[in-house]
């Protein structure tokens, strides 16, 4: 009996040493492969969202090669399509906006806002006189600044390009392999935990799969209400532009949990400020008729905020379901280490990685469980 205890005590001493190599081994390296596994972490991802649409299409021609490349093409030109249409979109604002600092009334409506803030402060706040002619100065300043660094985006713009190839490679590959890669991976099952091996492989892939196509059904209605909010306020005389766009940021950037809300409203503000810098009406303009809403920034506010609520409380419970639900506090928790090793991208990948081991360590836990059933 004694000799069995000092055994298991040496068995677990040596996991222990190697667990720790191991983490040693992978922090060293982890700078050189980290971006290679965030393509793949990407790529399985992707592959697990297109795997039930490959398969239904295989079923009815047959061949798994032409329904992954039918799959692939209907997706490129779908991205090809929207990226056109957005780039244009972006090209016409950018040369209305152009057209509005190169004129005389620009530097005058800006010099009005600047005069009105100025009035509006010294009402509620004891400040010393703001010089405006100033502010205008240091705002134009600013956009002379945005504008040099858009040159910047170059590098960054080309190394997304190759990232999404790569991951555009990875996925093709993982979707015309998924079922082999699987059979490879079942191999290496030992006999004594086959099936139960195989019951964990199929309950991941099954949970990940519903997580990760729920969120894009709740990410679409948030594009979708984001959308119609935006045309409802547009109704009420918001003039703004590049609302389906807008829209669907929205819906993308909500993919990225606590954060995504505020980034899809931020791009709504500035086209608001952009298209209305001039207008008296949207100045002074006021929400419900009370409260001052310049530029109708409190209205967008507002709508966002509806958009969020009904999607957290009635969309995503609904398309999500409470099996695969992950506390709040732990959202948090697994944002922020996301967002510390890996950064955005980091932050995105955090909620489905939390949701995949979540699933793993209850599986092992049931396996654990039973272990004398074996």
């Amino acid at each position: 009996m004694i000799l069995s205890q000092e055994k298991n005590y040496l068995q677990l001493i040596y996991r222990l040493i190697l667990t720790v190599i191991a983490f040693g081994f992978l922090t060293i390296i982890w700078p050189y492969i980290s971006s290679v596994i965030t393509m793949l972490i990407f790529a399985f991802l992707f592959s697990t969202i297109l795997l039930p649409l490959v398969d239904h299409l295989e079923s009815q021609i047959k061949s798994r090669a032409l329904s992954v490349l039918i799959v692939t093409i209907s997706l490129i030109s779908a991205f090809i399509i929207f990226l056109k249409s957005f780039a244009s979109g972006m090209l016409r604002q950018a040369r209305e906006f152009s057209s509005q600092i190169e004129t005389k009334g620009y530097a005058e409506n800006l010099n009005s806002l600047a005069v009105r803030l100025e009035l509006a402060l010294k009402k509620h706040v004891n400040i010393p006189d703001i010089d405006s002619s100033n502010i205008v100065s240091k705002i134009n300043d600013m956009v002379g600044d945005i504008i040099q660094n858009l040159v910047s985006l170059a590098g960054t713009i080309g190394g997304f390009i190759f990232t999404a190839i790569m991951v555009l490679i990875f996925t093709i590959i993982l979707l015309a392999n998924y079922h082999e890669f699987k059979k490879s991976l079942v191999q290496f099952i030992p006999n004594k935990y086959f099936e139960m091996g195989l019951r964990l492989i199929f309950n991941v892939e099954h949970q990940v799969s519903n997580y990760l196509q729920g969120q894009l059904l709740a990410a679409s209605s948030v594009a979708i209400m984001s959308i119609i909010g935006l045309y409802i306020l547009n109704a009420t005389g918001a003039n703004l532009t590049l609302v389906v766009f807008i829209g669907i940021i929205a819906g993308l950037a909500n993919l990225i949990p606590l954060v995504g809300p505020f980034a899809g409203m931020l791009p709504a503000i500035l086209v608001a400020v952009m298209n209305n810098i001039g207008s008296e009406a949207a100045l002074s303009h006021q929400l419900f008729s009370t409260v001052p809403s310049p530029f109708y920034i409190l209205d967008i506010i507002l709508m966002f905020l509806i958009v969020q609520q009904i999607d957290n409380n009635l969309v995503t419970p609904i398309l999500v379901g409470e099996s695969v639900g992950i506390h709040p506090l732990v959202v948090m928790i697994a944002l922020l280490i996301g967002g510390t090793l890996i950064g955005p991208l980091g932050m995105l990948l955090a909620v489905p990685a939390t949701g995949i081991l979540k699933v793993v360590g209850r599986e092992i836990m049931f396996l654990t469980r039973n272990a004398h059933l074996l």
